[in-house]
């Protein structure tokens, strides 16, 4: 798939401005997503990013790092973290911005040492795709955390997304979309979006104890997640 997203990151932070990243879906027209939100400083944190930043503790794996903005702020504060990213392009920003470990990989795919904590924010569990690789994602977890690690992350649930229209006969959260940048097109991927209640369901088949330490009035929580055999 072509990497559009870490192509606007890397013209956004060269040029301070990028052509639009639009995002395709299902349910209706394009949206677009602003790409300097990768590039948000802690003022333009949400809430909910502030308290997730706040419950990282000792090593941390930023998965999913994106340009790196809470990396960044993590190793500001002192934080031995390491950046995961599968872009190139996006990598390429992060070093350039000044943090120090950067990782250019896929997480079910890469072999890296054990965290603390496993970070994934802005939905960053959503790698996971469908709900069949949650377990799998879970199970890799266990080997990237040291004993007492834990797992930090945000969520939503978006049934509201079906209001005007049947739920699918798979699991509501498991969305196609597509990228559009410039003049291309990355192929259809499925994006995860898990509600609470299921992720807690999947979190105890698999050995793992779920805390939501946060909700929001949008549908959005932030837990923890620890493995019970760690």
């Amino acid at each position: 798939m072509t990497d559009l997203p870490g192509i606007a990151i890397q013209d956004y932070h060269r040029h301070k401005n990028a052509s639009k990243l639009w995002v395709f879906d299902r349910f209706g027209p394009k949206v677009e997503m602003p790409v300097s939100i990768y590039f948000r400083e802690e003022s333009d944190f949400p809430l909910l990013e502030k308290i997730a930043l706040r419950h990282c503790e000792g090593s941390v794996l930023d998965i999913g790092a994106g340009a790196g903005a809470h990396s960044l702020y993590l190793q500001e504060k002192g934080l031995d973290v390491t950046s995961l990213e599968i872009s190139a392009a996006s990598v390429s920003v992060m070093r350039d911005r000044g943090i120090q470990n950067v990782v250019c990989g896929d997480f079910f795919e890469i072999d890296l040492p054990q965290y603390d904590t496993l970070l994934l924010l802005m939905n960053g569990i959503g790698l996971c795709g469908t709900m069949d690789k949650v377990a799998v994602f879970l199970n890799k977890a266990k080997t990237l955390l040291k004993e007492n690690g834990k797992i930090v992350f945000d969520s939503s649930d978006i049934q509201y997304m079906y209001e005007d229209i049947l739920l699918p006969e798979h699991y509501y959260g498991e969305i196609a979309y597509q990228y559009a940048y410039k003049r291309l097109k990355t192929n259809w991927f499925n994006w995860l979006y898990i509600d609470k209640n299921k992720m807690m369901q999947v979190a105890q088949e698999n050995g793992w104890e779920m805390q939501v330490i946060f909700e929001d009035d949008n549908d959005q929580y932030l837990a923890e997640l620890r493995c019970r055999n760690k």
